[in-house]
C-alpha cells in the first residue's frame, strides 16, 4: 500500500498554500518587468517559443494514487538544434552562453510562478522531474511526490547539481518529512545565497543534470496503484 502523507501541523495544513498565492502573486507583480526584460532577450537571442513548456508529475492524487501532471513553465534556454536524423543534439551542444546565463540566475525559472498560482507547485518542495523517471523511482524515492513539487527545495540549497541522484532524493524525503514554516524559510534564504554564489548550477561531468536511469529494484518495490 502506498503511505499517505498527513500535514504535519497548521502551517501545512492550512497556512502554506495561502502563503504560495501571495507570494508568488506578488511576485508577479514586482517582477513583471523582468519577466518582460527576460522574454525578449530569448525571442532575440533564441526565436520562438520563448517559453519552454513540458509535462511533469506533480503531488499524489490520494483517490488515484497516481502523480497528478502538470504543464510547467520555464524561459527557454537552449537552441532547436537536431542531427540528420531529427534527433535533439546534446544539451551541452544546444544549451547557449546567454542560457547558461539565465540558469546560473535563475531566471528562467521565474514562469513557474504561475505554476504557484494554479496550485501545482509551491515555493518550496522537491523540484519537479521528468515523467519519465516515474517507473525509475523505488518506493522510497517515490514518496518525494507526497508534497507539492517546489521552485526550489533542500536539495537546492544542499548542492542542487553537485548532488548524486541518490542524495538528491534523499533531502527531498527529509523535506516530506520535516515541513515547516521555519525550514521553509530557512531553504528560501538558502537559494538566494546558492543564487548569488552560482553553487552547485553544474554537475562534475555535464553542463546539465545526467539522467536519472533508477536506483535499482525500482518497478517492484513501487506500491501498487
Amino acid at each position: 500500500m502506498k503511505e499517505t502523507h498527513h500535514p504535519y501541523g497548521p502551517y501545512e495544513a492550512y497556512l502554506k498554500r495561502p502563503l504560495d498565492f501571495a507570494a508568488a502573486s506578488l511576485g508577479l507583480l514586482f517582477l513583471s518587468p523582468v519577466l518582460v526584460v527576460v522574454a525578449l532577450l530569448v525571442r532575440v537571442k533564441l526565436g520562438r517559443p520563448v517559453i519552454f513548456i513540458q509535462e511533469r508529475p506533480g503531488r499524489t492524487d490520494l483517490k488515484t494514487g497516481k502523480e497528478k501532471v502538470f504543464k510547467l513553465y520555464k524561459f527557454r534556454t537552449m537552441t532547436e538544434a537536431r542531427d540528420g536524423n531529427g534527433k535533439p543534439l546534446p544539451d551541452e551542444t544546444r544549451l547557449t552562453k546567454f542560457g547558461k546565463k539565465l540558469r546560473e540566475t535563475s531566471l528562467d525559472e521565474l514562469p513557474e510562478l504561475f505554476n504557484i498560482l494554479r496550485g501545482e507547485m509551491s515555493l518550496v518542495g522537491p523540484r519537479p522531474l521528468l515523467v519519465e523517471y516515474l517507473p525509475r523511482y523505488n518506493q522510497r524515492q517515490a514518496r518525494r511526490h507526497e508534497v507539492r513539487p517546489g521552485l526550489t527545495g533542500l536539495a537546492q540549497v544542499r548542492g542542487r547539481n553537485k548532488l548524486s541522484w541518490e542524495e538528491r532524493f534523499e533531502e527531498d524525503i527529509k523535506y516530506v518529512d520535516h515541513v515547516s514554516f521555519l525550514m521553509d524559510m530557512k531553504i528560501l534564504l538558502g537559494t538566494v545565497g546558492a543564487v548569488v554564489g552560482r553553487k552547485g548550477i553544474h554537475s562534475d561531468s555535464s553542463a546539465t543534470m545526467e539522467a536519472f536511469m533508477g536506483s535499482g529494484n525500482r518497478k517492484e518495490d513501487r506500491p501498487s496503484g
